[in-house]
């Protein structure tokens, strides 16, 4: 005999469509890397932007299980990130920019990261690396079009025009719980980095009140 509750799989999408519906006006804030300047909008926006962001990555032809690298800092771009690839069952990996290039390189390679997402202050990195990733498809520069770096990294694009050129009327869709979302790499250890991927049901498991608050304050984006 099963239980007729909650017959439905824990999807990082839910995290932030529970924000939107219920704390919609409350702020994230968080530091742009491009001068420095504090930057506030609500959970209804990152929403929005997270779903446009989501039909540029397939537009990108991310689908199911591709992972999408990130070499970045903790900032709104990146949180759009996390739920616009882990949200449509593709797998978000963060990579520690504080790595040895040569371990980035190899981690990105092991991991057969399809696009690799970029902030403006690692450009001269990803520059030099991206010959060095065989799997890497597209790269995107996680800043506006003013911004864009002078560098000569292949099948590059720019964040902000992804976004511009795509709506935000997407319905996240609905897989297996226990499908791969996130994908981190030690550092430190003996030997190359290992791997530890996460299902995406793992971060709903977490307290609601430690991603979200339960009060129309700002707080600053994890």
């Amino acid at each position: 005999m099963n239980g007729l509750m909650m017959d439905m799989p824990l999807l990082i999408s839910d995290l932030i469509r529970h924000a939107d519906r219920h704390h919609g006006s409350t702020e994230i804030v968080s530091k742009t890397i491009e001068g420095g300047a504090i930057h506030r909008y609500t959970y209804a926006e990152a929403h929005r932007r997270s779903r446009r962001l989501a039909k540029a990555l397939g537009r990108l032809r991310v689908q199911l299980h591709d992972r999408v690298a990130t070499l970045a800092w903790n900032s709104y771009r990146h949180f759009e990130i996390y739920y616009a690839v882990a949200g449509t069952g593709a797998v978000i990996h963060t990579i520690n920019p504080r790595l040895f290039p040569e371990q980035i390189a190899y981690i990105a390679n092991h991991a057969e990261d399809k696009v690799l997402c970029f902030d403006l202050n690692l450009a001269p990195l990803v520059d030099k690396l991206a010959p060095l990733l065989k799997s890497v498809k597209a790269f995107v520069a996680m800043t506006a079009r003013a911004t864009m770096p002078k560098v000569q990294i292949p099948n590059l694009h720019c964040y902000e025009d992804l976004l511009e050129a795509e709506d935000d009327r997407l319905e996240w869709p609905s897989f297996d719980e226990r499908s791969a979302a996130c994908l981190c790499y030690t550092s430190g250890t003996t030997g190359n980095p290992k791997g530890a991927l996460y299902s995406t049901a793992r971060p709903c498991c977490t307290p609601t009140p430690r991603r979200f608050p339960m009060r129309s304050t700002s707080r600053r984006a994890t």
